[in-house]
């Protein structure tokens, strides 16, 4: 497989993964999935994810809308992207490690379809976050677009750091994510944040994004013994909150 069958493989791998993009015809020629390898491309998508909802709300703006039924907009443009994966993720967690007494009652929880009180009142307090710091931003394409970014590198981190925390699923079918890909991964957005905000935005939402990373991986360890898929969407979805606030005041 040459580099460029392999590059449009970890793309067709990671759009595959965090988006609703039709990228199938990126994988020709390739030989199977490697979710691992595609680390990479993860915050790619974050950028992506992130400028569209800037995008959405510059433009509703710009045309006379108020800018918090227009940040509202642009979430919902973001949902539409993903396919609500963060959000999922989540309302999964939010149910299991609220609800469960041990490990395994808080994993099948994880992964019952059904919504409790606890996955609705932090699915609501997210979109409530996400949406009015949104509005409060002064640029928000690039805020968005890094936010996003950051929240993605963060899932490949988590990666790397914590066990599967079951046996089956998402995670556990992740090998060990290759170096050089981990660094990319977390370079990429970091770079993306210097290039479109100050330095001292992009050393304030750097810190947040870590303490958040640290904190979310410090609570999936103590819970559940690990991450899931749930708590890596979970996780890029706080941190998202977390950036976005930190810049409405920086």
């Amino acid at each position: 497989m040459t580099w460029l069958t392999r590059v449009r493989a970890d793309l067709a791998t990671g759009l595959g993964l965090l988006t609703r993009l039709p990228v199938s015809w990126l994988a020709r020629g390739s030989t199977g999935v490697d979710l691992a390898r595609s680390a990479w491309t993860w915050p790619l998508a974050g950028l992506a994810i992130g400028a569209l909802g800037g995008t959405v709300l510059t433009v509703l703006a710009e045309a006379g809308i108020g800018r918090l039924p227009a940040a509202g907009w642009a979430v919902a443009a973001q949902i539409l992207l993903t396919g609500g994966l963060h959000e999922d993720g989540l309302a999964d967690m939010a149910d299991g490690f609220g609800g469960g007494r041990d490990a395994a009652r808080k994993l099948a929880i994880m992964r019952d379809s059904r919504v409790g009180s606890y996955g609705v009142m932090a699915l609501g307090l997210a979109l409530l976050i996400r949406a009015t710091a949104a509005a409060d931003l002064p640029h928000p394409v690039a805020a968005m677009a890094v936010a996003g970014g950051l929240g993605r590198a963060a899932m490949a981190g988590l990666v790397a750091v914590l066990p599967p925390a079951r046996q089956d699923g998402m995670a556990a079918t992740m090998t060990r994510i290759p170096p050089p890909v981990l660094v990319a991964s977390l370079l990429t957005p970091v770079i993306a944040a210097r290039l479109t905000l100050t330095q001292f935005q992009t050393g304030s939402v750097c810190l947040a994004a870590c303490a958040a990373a640290i904190l979310m991986g410090r609570m999936a360890r103590r819970q559940v013994g690990g991450q899931t898929g749930d708590i890596l969407g979970a996780t890029a979805l706080i941190i998202e909150c977390s950036v976005l606030s930190v810049l409405t005041a920086a």
